[in-house]
């Protein structure tokens, strides 16, 4: 699983507020209290409709908000060594956030950005000694509840190619021409794409991964956002292979993107 996406984190500083804005669009509980973390921070895992984890809420606090932290969703990488992995991509470019740690049956972790500013976390998750062999399904394309799609959006698309392939032993080779804004790549971790980088950013991005959870019907959740707070700041369009997309800001502000088909 080297490079792919394994976890996804909603950071928002009242929980409770965004909650029926997930359930209403994704089906997701968002639990009503969270657990301490070491920080002092809350934290609360995501429960799909069918049992599974879809990732996990972090509780800003008024310290992470005063240092400028603000609503958005991280996404978490797998690396088979998060120490030697932080070095490599220090020796890219990219800056370290949050050190590597490591968390008794989590795993260790580290927050870096990117060269451009995107920031992200390298992961070696541990499984439950009940399940050895557990695999993160959070990414799981064609499955709704779950993330379809990884979209980074840069200022540098060639600059982020170069830094993600050495880092996280991606192949982009196929890209699909956005005329004068450049090239959109399309990136693959062990063979299976998983997203893509962004060569161009509108008004209404910010540098940063962003995720399309995957819905059973698009003009239904679109409906569910707008009648729950949200924000749509890209319209419902047509993709390549059929499904259709929207982006928009939850209530906090944090972007996210949703992707689906049509219905009849």
């Amino acid at each position: 699983m080297a490079g792919r996406p394994i976890w996804y984190e909603l950071m928002t500083p009242d929980p409770g507020a965004v909650a029926p804005f997930y359930r209403a669009t994704l089906g997701w509980e968002i639990p009503a209290e969270g657990h301490a973390m070491p920080n002092g921070a809350e934290y609360r895992e995501i429960k799909r409709g069918d049992g599974g984890f879809a990732g996990g809420v972090l509780a800003l606090t008024p310290a992470m908000t005063g240092g400028g932290a603000q609503p958005g969703w991280m996404t978490y990488f797998h690396v088979d060594d998060v120490d030697a992995a932080v070095e490599k991509a220090q020796g890219l470019g990219a800056s370290v956030q949050m050190p590597p740690m490591t968390m008794d049956g989590v795993g260790r972790m580290a927050m870096i950005s990117d060269p451009q500013g995107a920031p992200l976390y390298v992961m070696d998750p541990t499984p439950p000694p009940y399940q050895p062999d557990a695999e993160s399904d959070v990414f799981k394309a064609m499955a709704p509840g779950h993330c379809w799609w990884n979209e980074l959006e840069t200022s540098d698309e060639p600059g982020a190619t170069a830094f993600y392939t050495a880092l996280l032993g991606w192949s982009a080779e196929n890209t699909m021409p956005m005329g004068d804004k450049g090239l959109y790549r399309f990136v693959e971790a062990d063979g299976v794409g998983i997203g893509a980088i962004n060569p161009w950013l509108a008004d209404y991005m910010t540098i940063g991964w962003l995720p399309y959870f995957g819905v059973a019907e698009i003009e239904a959740a679109k409906a569910a956002a707008q009648a729950n707070g949200a924000t749509i700041t890209h319209e419902i369009h047509e993709v390549p292979g059929g499904d259709f997309i929207f982006t928009a800001t939850d209530p906090a502000g944090a972007p996210v993107g949703f992707v689906g088909p049509k219905g009849a």
